[in-house]
């Protein structure tokens, strides 16, 4: 694209930058929400990316990272293209330090949205209609869910030979291929044919450094690959693609306590934690069922029965 890009009756022409606030709704108490867009554009032509965090608002991780790219003037001076970022994109979910809006839905089985809806439909609805059509690629930046920590990831859409390049253009420590949830921002843009990839690092509500820090850099070898910036960290020692997935979950109720986390291989058979009864009476061993390697396990200290404790990533290959 090398011609002026108008947002929301915005003009920003090649070389620019603007700053814009897009008027999303209004709450009870009459404080507005608007919804923050940066954009950078370089002289020279070329892609189009998004980079956005906060789509559930207490999933710091994500937020964090794309404001730190934006304190330090990563999209300053691009050698092509244009970012649009969106560093919050759920603002009542995280000033309410929660995954929804008001009316309890979730930003992200609220796509394409509408702008009669509810807060979550209108959020979706905005991005879907005055973001996603200048987009060719984004990242959207995400973290686990309670108590769930998810090691440094990248999640994409197998079917789509376009997100698998760019993934492996990220290289995360795992690639994950996935099939998108109907309604999720992911599903909506695969169908615009303009490939999201979904990075997963660490858990909500806890500012995690190695996962904040693998997705900057992980950003930077995406947007060097595309010829976006010069200079980029090297890729990770090891890149696995992880080709099935499954969770070891509670064979009982009690206190959990884990002894391998995210990150580690682990065998057939072998330990992953223990779950004691609050009385000192009884312990059930937790074993891994699958060879392969956790990308994600359950911080809770107490877990119900069948509640999901490890997640398991296997058929793994490494990526030279």
């Amino acid at each position: 694209m090398n011609k002026d890009l108008v947002i929301n009756g915005t003009r920003i022409a090649p070389g620019e930058k603007a700053f814009l606030k897009l008027d999303i709704a209004r709450l009870p108490s009459y404080t507005k929400i608007n919804l923050h867009v940066n954009v950078y554009r370089s002289e020279h032509p070329g892609p189009v990316m998004l980079v956005m965090g906060g789509v559930h608002g207490d999933e710091i991780n994500g937020v964090e990272i794309v404001r730190r790219t934006v304190k330090s003037q990563l999209f300053e001076n691009l050698s092509r293209g244009t970012v649009i970022v969106i560093p919050l994109l759920n603002i009542y979910g995280f000033i309410n330090f929660s995954r929804e809006t008001p009316d309890g839905k979730d930003v992200n089985r609220s796509f394409p949205g509408n702008m009669n809806g509810s807060l979550s439909s209108r959020v979706a609805r905005t991005l879907t209609m005055k973001i996603l059509p200048f987009v060719d690629f984004g990242v959207d930046f995400h973290t686990g869910g309670s108590s769930r920590y998810n090691y440094p990831q990248i999640r994409f859409t197998g079917a789509d030979s376009k997100a698998e390049e760019l993934a492996k253009q990220f290289g995360a420590p795992y690639l994950i291929r996935s099939s998108p949830v109907p309604k999720t921002l992911r599903k909506i843009a695969h169908g615009m044919k303009k490939p999201i990839l979904v990075f997963e690092g660490g858990e909500s509500l806890r500012l995690d450094g190695y996962s904040i820090q693998k997705g900057i850099k992980g950003l930077k070898r995406l947007m060097k690959a595309q010829g976006m910036i010069e200079d980029a960290p090297a890729k990770e020692e090891r890149v696995m693609m992880i080709n099935k997935r499954s969770w070891v979950r509670a064979t009982q109720a009690g206190l959990f306590r884990w002894s391998q986390q995210s990150g580690a291989k682990v065998s057939i058979g072998e330990t992953l934690g223990v779950i004691n009864d609050p009385y000192g009476q009884e312990e059930q061993v937790v074993v891994s069922n699958k060879e392969g390697y956790i990308i994600g396990h359950n911080n809770a200290p107490v877990v119900s029965h069948g509640e999901a404790l490890f997640h398991l990533g296997y058929e793994a290959n490494v990526l030279e």
